[in-house]
Formats: structure tokens, sequence, C-alpha cells
């Protein structure tokens, strides 16, 4: 094992056209797009994991707590915050993958950024996307996405596609960095944010994991196919509309939604639903097993 300064690298492989795909949990993690789409690559290709962030350098415990298993008294493990490297070595016609899972930092953003791009140097990456998603006047049946990136090209890609240019100002993520930073060392930068309907809470939403998965492949130049989110995105999408058949106030709610979305009213961006606001924890619907 080779070690950097915050980075420790097990093996880094020699791998055609790679592209990197950041997920974070984290502050732009809604329905757990971000990191679930990080998890899900990982999980799919059996990504080999080849390098770890130093947990002490970027994080602070006092925020981000480890995790423990402790089973009848015995400490099994415990785990702290942290950010991983993968690769993926696809077909030869195809985009290899480098893959970040991590939570965001707590600390030194623009050193932890200085060593993803030390490590894409050394796999000769070129091609960046971070990944997002923010809670929305959005339906659960919507698939909308909104994205920047470093190039006119690009964004006429992206166009292409039916994702939506971002204006914006305000408060920012771990992505504004890799991308304002990626755009001056040359890099192709891409930031796709998932939205995501506010009144649902808790857990994956398989069916936007599912169209942003294929739309990354189709991106990115690899060959997805997402056949397993789709059954369960279909499964949970049944309970959801259950569950809102059985309650008045989310029928006026998503009603109003659909209202809106009739009128062509531009969705403004809520950040995490209020006390107040009707919610689904969709932990409700999730098979304990």
């Amino acid at each position: 094992m080779n070690n950097t300064a915050g980075i420790h690298i097990k093996e880094l492989p020699r791998l055609n056209k790679p592209v990197l795909i950041a997920g974070f949990d984290g502050w732009g993690n809604a329905l757990n797009i971000s990191n679930g789409m990080a998890a899900y690559l990982i999980r799919r290709f059996e990504a080999k994991k080849i390098a770890d962030f130093d947990p002490d350098t970027f994080y602070r415990y006092d925020e981000q707590r480890p995790v423990v298993d402790i089973v009848e008294g015995n400490l099994k493990t415990l785990t702290p915050p942290r950010g991983s490297f993968y690769a993926v070595e696809t077909d030869a016609d195809q985009s290899d993958l480098v893959i970040l899972k991590a939570n965001e930092p707590s600390l030194q953003w623009f050193n932890f950024v200085e060593l993803l791009f030390f490590i894409c140097q050394k796999l000769q990456v070129r091609k960046i996307f971070t990944l997002g998603s923010m809670y929305d006047n959005v339906l659960h049946t919507d698939r909308i996405l909104s994205g920047v990136a470093s190039s006119p090209e690009m964004l006429a890609e992206l166009s292409q596609k039916g994702i939506n240019p971002i204006s914006y100002q305000g408060p920012t993520a771990i992505h504004s960095i890799i991308q304002f930073e990626g755009m001056k060392k040359g890099f192709e930068c891409i930031s796709l944010w998932s939205h995501c309907p506010y009144y649902l809470q808790g857990t994956t939403h398989f069916g936007i994991l599912s169209y942003l998965g294929e739309l990354i492949a189709g991106l990115a130049d690899f060959k997805l196919d997402t056949p397993d989110l789709q059954a369960n995105w279909k499964k949970l999408e049944n309970q959801i509309n259950t569950s809102i058949e059985g309650n008045s106030e989310l029928q006026t709610l998503i009603s109003n939604l659909r209202k809106e979305k009739a009128k062509g009213s531009a969705a403004s961006l809520r950040g995490a639903a209020s006390s107040d606001e009707k919610v689904i924890n969709l932990q409700d619907f999730l098979d304990p097993k």
C-alpha cells in the first residue's frame, strides 16, 4: 500500500478511457440518490477498492460519528466516516469506471479535492461526474434533472437529454469545489442534480436512481441496465400510492402539485420539508429483511 498524506492507495490499475463518478452522503443526498448511485454501481459491477481517504484528516467525528455494531455486549465493528475509490474494468469498447463513494468531508475541502485530482491524474481520468440530489416541488413520478458542465458542448449534450442548466446562488456542496477546481486543471466536469419530491423522506428513490443510472451510462459511454431498480420502484410506487389514497392531506398536496405542474410553474427549491408539511416516510414501506 502506498500512502500519500491524506490518502491510502492500495493499487492503481491500468484502465481504458476511465471516467470518475462521485457520489456523496450528506447535504446533497436527498432520497439517497448521490450516495445510492455510487453504492449501486460498486455492487452491480463488483468494483474493486483501490484507495481510501484518511478519515482523521477530513472528518469531524463529533459531527459525523463513527458507527458501531455491538452484539450481546461484544463490539464487533467500528466504522468511521469514509471516502473510498473503486475501479471497474468494462468491455473493450466502453469506458472503464472509477467510483468515489464518500461521506461529504467536514474539513479541508480543497485538500480533499486535490487528492481526488491526484488519483484522477494517476489513472488518466479526464472526465468527472459528480452526483447530487435535492428536495423540490415535484411529484414522485417525475424524473427531473439539472446540471452544470465545464464546456458549451457538454451543456448542449445535457440539454438534448432534457437536463436543465442550473442557475443558483447560495450555500454549496463539495460538488462545486470539484467543478470549479477541475475546470482550472483541464478536466471535463459535469455535475448532475436530481430533483426529489419533498413529501417523501427516508430511503432511496429507486425510480430516480434507475433513470439517473441509465442517463450517466449514456453520457459516460458504458452499458448499464437497471431492471432490479425498476422492479423495486414499481413495488414501492404501488405502496406509496396506496398510502396517498388513504390520506386526505396527502391527496390535497399531490393535487396542488399536479395543478402547478399543469400550469407550467417552475419548481422552486425547498430544501428539507419543514415539520408542518405532510411527509411520507419511505421506511414505512421497506421489507424489514
